[in-house]
């Protein structure tokens, strides 16, 4: 028996079959290929075309076979169709990380062998489904991943005017901090409609701009060219476009969180005053999230509003899916991965991935490090030992977990504050120097003439 027979024979002879209603799919771009157990039909292996029709009749097919259950592997957005249409029919659908079947052996690379194997991996419940969120998740995440999107090509326009109002020596971005605000918008409107006096695009200043119009007219003072006027107006332009399609997404997305059920009987949100940032909704987005998950997440510390949706779009509000929080954190990406060889770690960097939550979780750690809290104390103290790049990881790592918690077991966050993490901190760092003194045969005696920190070793 050769090699690659051994290793087929290994597998069909040491497992038990767990899924004999398993059915493989390859996804293509034109043609899906699937294969079925052996004996429900006379052509095991068939191929269908891409287009809704040829779909439907695979589904067809697979109840014909009486497949229960169904594996897919594909790269791009090719599957998204056919998961949701066999979804619809009934079916048991799992997303397989190609990753995941690259690591067993035996596997022959043609589109046809494809899908025999990840049928026959399937049937013996070697394979794991990737994560999906619920259709209603799917669908405000689609909206959430299209805004973000939206608000990125804004900034790039933002970027671009700026460019423009540089090259004619414009110098607007040093005086005011947003050009796209509501004094940067009037004097680039009136610089667009023909005004050129800077004493008069001045007195279009708002009462809280901290700079004063003799500064604002300085700035103004520039060569107005009209190669540059034009790419000015061009930006200006599609800049006001997106910003109309993000109000237009907006009311969809405020009517997609009306289908979601109230989670429990809660108190209505007490006030909070904190700036909102400009991309924010206009609706009441904090609302919306605390009748959706019952739990007011804005109360950890680096967690606005937007943040929150972000990963609940992506993470969903069933964290059944996740036995615990280390689970949760290791699909992140925010936990160390120990690859241990000969009683030796070779590394516990985390994984690469990309995930939208964890980025967020990223986000609020940056925020939540510049606050007077216990969590931003943490941040700092690891900074200090281990540099940013570790003490953001493992501060997102932190607030993950209270995210899991928090939307897992239904209770609110109670911040300790930073004088309850201090004293907690140098509890356990005196508890940890106690038992290193009693393990050499020392006794630690607190000296009470000096500070609490300080202690003599007799």
């Amino acid at each position: 028996m050769n090699k690659k027979n051994q290793k087929t024979s290994i597998i069909e002879e040491g497992f038990d079959m767990i899924n004999p209603d398993a059915a493989g799919i390859d996804i293509g771009s034109k043609i899906h290929y699937v294969c079925v157990p052996e004996g429900r039909d006379n052509e095991r292996i068939r191929s269908f075309g891409c287009f809704t029709e040829d779909i439907n009749k695979m589904a067809s097919w697979l109840k014909k076979c009486k497949v229960k259950s169904v594996a897919m592997e594909s790269t791009g957005v090719y599957w998204i169709p056919v998961f949701q249409i066999l979804e619809q029919a009934g079916f048991e659908v799992n997303l397989i990380n190609a990753q995941y079947i690259k690591g067993v052996p035996g596997r022959k690379k043609t589109d046809v062998e494809d899908c025999s194997w990840l049928q026959k991996l399937h049937s013996y419940g070697l394979l794991k489904a990737s994560f999906r969120p619920n259709d209603q998740i799917c669908v405000l995440r689609s909206y959430i991943r299209h805004r973000a999107r939206l608000t990125e090509n804004a900034s790039t326009h933002v970027l671009r005017m700026q460019k423009a109002l540089t090259e004619m020596n414009i110098q607007l971005h040093n005086v005011i901090t947003d050009i796209m605000g509501i004094t940067g918008t009037a004097i680039i409107t009136a610089i667009l409609e023909g005004q050129r006096d800077p004493l008069e695009l001045a007195k279009l200043r708002n009462e809280r701009i901290k700079s004063s119009e003799d500064v604002i007219a300085k700035s103004l003072q520039g060569n107005y060219r009209e190669e540059h006027l034009f790419i000015l107006r061009q930006e200006f332009e599609s800049y006001q476009f997106y910003q109309n399609q993000i109000q237009a997404l907006d009311k969809v997305i405020e009517a997609c969180y009306q289908t979601f059920d109230q989670q429990g009987n809660r108190e209505p949100l007490k006030t909070k005053k904190k700036p909102k940032s400009k991309h924010t909704p206009p609706f009441d987005l904090r609302e919306r999230l605390y009748v959706l998950t019952g739990v007011d997440f804005t109360a950890i510390p680096g967690l606005n509003e937007l943040t929150v949706q972000t990963i609940l779009s992506e993470v969903g509000t069933d964290m059944s899916k996740w036995e615990t929080e280390k689970h949760f954190t290791s699909w992140l990406g925010l936990s160390p991965t120990n690859k241990i060889s000969g009683a030796k770690v070779l590394s516990s960097r985390t994984r690469k991935v990309k995930n939208s939550a964890a980025t967020a979780f990223r986000i609020a750690a940056c925020c939540a490090g510049k606050t007077q809290t216990a969590i931003g104390a943490f941040m700092r103290r690891i900074k200090s030992k281990a540099g940013s790049p570790k003490a953001i990881t493992a501060t997102a790592r932190k607030i993950a977990c209270l995210f899991y918690r928090l939307l897992k077991y239904g209770s609110d966050y109670v911040e300790q504050g930073l004088e309850y993490y201090e004293k907690k901190y140098e509890e356990n760092l005196v508890e940890k120097v106690k038992k290193a003194a009693k393990r050499l045969g020392y006794e630690l005696v607190k000296n009470l003439e000096k500070p609490a920190m300080e202690a003599n070793v007799s």
